[in-house]
């Protein structure tokens, strides 16, 4: 990407020079956002004329969205369906999928137990249990998104998303349990 223009337009797989795949190369995206980032951050442009420094802010913030997309299973995922021509609204997705919402649930459920019947160390071992399964599900759904992006099974894709939507939803509120039980622990 040599150009402005390039720069704006280009998508985020062809602005870090990687392949269109779910599979994406991430030390290459980290790689080729910190060489972007040496040639155009606003800082380089502290003396420049205006427009220089706005063109500067405005490639950045591209590059930093790019980065953030990339990085993120759900963002990644929601964009390479967007690039698909498929209207994603991330706020708005949910699964019809019953069992898997069922399982949603019963996991909701087991941390709501471990929070109100905090045992210091146990909770936390339980909800490391709870951690590596949802772990072990991400890395599922991601394989399944994966495969059907890969057929041009785009509704399938995006169900997947929908469940990685949830799941990632749920890695975060086990962080932010442990987090507060580890807290608790240290008073």
């Amino acid at each position: 990407m040599s150009t402005t223009h390039d720069i704006l337009t280009a998508s985020f797989f062809e602005l870090f020079d990687v392949p269109v795949s779910y599979d994406v190369d991430l030390t290459k995206v980290q790689q080729c956002y910190r060489f972007l980032q040496s040639q155009l951050h606003p800082d380089k442009f502290a003396s420049a004329e205006a427009t220089q420094k706005r063109l500067s802010m405005q490639m950045t913030s591209r590059i930093n969205e790019a980065l953030q997309t990339l990085t993120d299973p759900v963002l990644r995922a929601a964009y390479m369906l967007e690039l698909k021509g498929v209207d994603i609204n991330l706020d708005n997705e949910t699964t019809v999928d019953a069992e898997f919402l069922m399982q949603q649930l019963e996991l909701r459920e087991s941390m709501e137990t471990i929070k109100h019947n905090q045992d210091g160390e146990g909770a936390l071992d339980k909800l490391d249990e709870l951690s590596q399964q949802v772990k072990q599900q991400v890395k599922k759904a991601m394989q399944h998104f994966s495969a059907a992006y890969s057929k041009m099974q785009l509704d399938t894709a995006r169900e997947w998303l929908r469940k990685l939507q949830f799941l990632q939803k749920a890695e975060k509120e086990i962080d932010v349990l442990s987090a507060q039980i580890e807290d608790d622990l240290m008073i």
